[in-house]
């Protein structure tokens, strides 16, 4: 694994084709989730209560469906 700083303000990161791409997406999805989040002001107990709020209309919305 190869991990470089480039001139730009980038980081590259050069791994072997052998590595498992399912635990490879679950890092790129995590350094996205920081790159999203880097400059957010957002307090864990507000995105908190925006999590359940949506998972309450989303079950709402599909209990019907799901539960016979």
């Amino acid at each position: 694994m190869l991990i470089e700083r480039t001139n730009n303000n980038q980081i590259t990161i050069t791994v072997s084709s052998s590595i498992d791409s399912f635990g490879l997406q679950s890092l790129i999805d995590y350094a996205a989730y920081l790159e999203a989040t880097a400059k957010s002001k957002a307090k864990q107990k507000d995105v908190d209560k925006l999590a359940k709020e949506v998972k309450k209309g989303w079950w709402k919305k599909n209990r019907s469906r799901l539960v016979k």
